[in-house]
C-alpha cells in the first residue's frame, strides 16, 4: 500500500452519494451532494430547526478497500467556517453504528482535515455509545458527511478528496 489510499476524488466521482436529512423524523432541512464545475464534491443546502429537525447528511457505500494499517482519514476541504462530522459505517454486527469525527471547514482556503481512527466515536441517532469496539478500518462500508448541532441556516462544503493515510 502507498502512503495514501484514495477513497473518493470526485473527478469523476467513484461513489453513489445519497442524501439523508431530518425529514426522516419530520424536519424540513434540505441538502444535495453534487460535483461542481471545478470537479469537486459539493455538499450544500439549508439546515432548519423547524419540526424538531436540525441535520442534513450525505453518504455513500464503498467497496471493500485495503486500508489496513492506516492511521486515519484525510479530507481536503473548503468550507463555510461551520462544524461537520465525517462519518463511517462498518460491516458486521455494528453495521447500524456510525463512527464519527468532527472537523471545522475553514472558510475560503483549501485545507486538509486529518482525522485519526482513534478520534472516531461510535454513535447511534446522535447518541455516543460506550459499549461498542473501536473502528476497524478494513470493515468500512460507508462514508459520509453530516452537519447538525443546531447550526441552522445555509451551508456549503466543498470536498476535493477523501483518503486513508499511513503517516
Amino acid at each position: 500500500m502507498t502512503a495514501q489510499t484514495t477513497i473518493e476524488s470526485f473527478n469523476p466521482t467513484q461513489l453513489d452519494w445519497q442524501i439523508v436529512n431530518d425529514g426522516v423524523m419530520g424536519g424540513v432541512s434540505r441538502s444535495q451532494m453534487t460535483v461542481n464545475a471545478e470537479g469537486h464534491g459539493q455538499f450544500s443546502g439549508t439546515v432548519s430547526l423547524e419540526n424538531n429537525g436540525g441535520f442534513a447528511s450525505c453518504r455513500a457505500a464503498v467497496e471493500k478497500i485495503d486500508i489496513s494499517g492506516t492511521k486515519g482519514v484525510r479530507i481536503r476541504v473548503r468550507g463555510d467556517g461551520q462544524r461537520y462530522d465525517f462519518r463511517v459505517r462498518v460491516s458486521g454486527p455494528y453495521s447500524r453504528v456510525s463512527y464519527r469525527a468532527g472537523f471545522t471547514a475553514h472558510e475560503g482556503d483549501w485545507h486538509t482535515a486529518a482525522l485519526p481512527w482513534s478520534a472516531f466515536q461510535p454513535s447511534f441517532r446522535g447518541r455516543v455509545l460506550n459499549d461498542v469496539p473501536p473502528i476497524t478500518p478494513d470493515d468500512i462500508r460507508e462514508v459520509g458527511f453530516l452537519i447538525a448541532d443546531k447550526q441552522a441556516g445555509p451551508f456549503q462544503l466543498e470536498i476535493d478528496e477523501i483518503s486513508a493515510y499511513l503517516d
